[in-house]
């Protein structure tokens, strides 16, 4: 962002004749691309993006359990827009405050499952297994977990974690190493470190670097 304030993200109008492409959209050539896009997407069609995302999504899935409109909801959504997340589950009541997704939702596919029974269903049919992210006693260290190429991490709400129901379903619960005083990180925080965690171990990195050191 420069000095001048939001105005000054993206760029203006497309300068010279129009590319003849047809994932351009005319309104953005015309008018300039503000949107929070990388550079590869600027005067993109949205549905080109999406389309353009889909042919290189991951394999893992992100489930949050929605029981209190938490507003953690829409930094998960933006994190899994950024490390490609196949979809992202909301798990209860459909609604959820969508502010803090920073209008990723457009380009991030979203489903909903009215209770946890009805996600498990659905990933036991894909033959996806639930993986639970929650500081539980006799969780497993994340850190030294081998995540599933293709899973579902599955999140609870906001302060008191995954529900019971949540926690049955799940095939096993990680916990994230903390070092100092608060009992807790939030919900979009643990999601994050627990998608960079499957990054780390499966993702082909730009320029060919290999986390895994083989």
């Amino acid at each position: 962002m420069g000095s001048d304030g939001p105005e000054d993200v993206g760029v203006g109008p497309w300068p010279g004749p129009w590319p003849d492409d047809p994932r351009y959209d005319p309104d953005l050539l015309a008018h300039g691309d503000r949107r929070n896009v990388v550079d590869r997407y600027r005067y993109w069609r949205r549905d080109a993006v999406v389309a353009d995302l889909d042919t290189r999504r991951h394999s893992f899935h992100v489930a949050v359990e929605n029981l209190q409109h938490d507003f953690n909801i829409g930094s998960v959504v933006r994190t899994a827009n950024a490390f490609l997340a196949a979809e992202v589950h909301i798990v209860g009541r459909r609604r959820w405050n969508r502010r803090g997704a920073m209008v990723t939702d457009r380009y991030q596919h979203i489903r909903h499952h009215p209770d946890v029974d009805a996600l498990l269903a659905w990933a036991a049919d894909r033959g996806l297994p639930l993986i639970g992210v929650d500081n539980l006693p006799g969780a497993v260290p994340l850190e030294t977990y081998h995540l599933p190429r293709a899973c579902v991490l599955v999140l609870g709400q906001e302060g008191p974690g995954l529900s019971r129901t949540a926690r049955a379903a799940c095939a096993d619960v990680l916990s994230v190493a903390q070092f100092g005083s608060t009992r807790s990180i939030n919900v979009g925080a643990a999601a994050a470190i627990a998608m960079h965690a499957w990054v780390r171990q499966h993702a082909d990195l730009p320029g060919g670097v290999d986390p895994r050191g083989s």
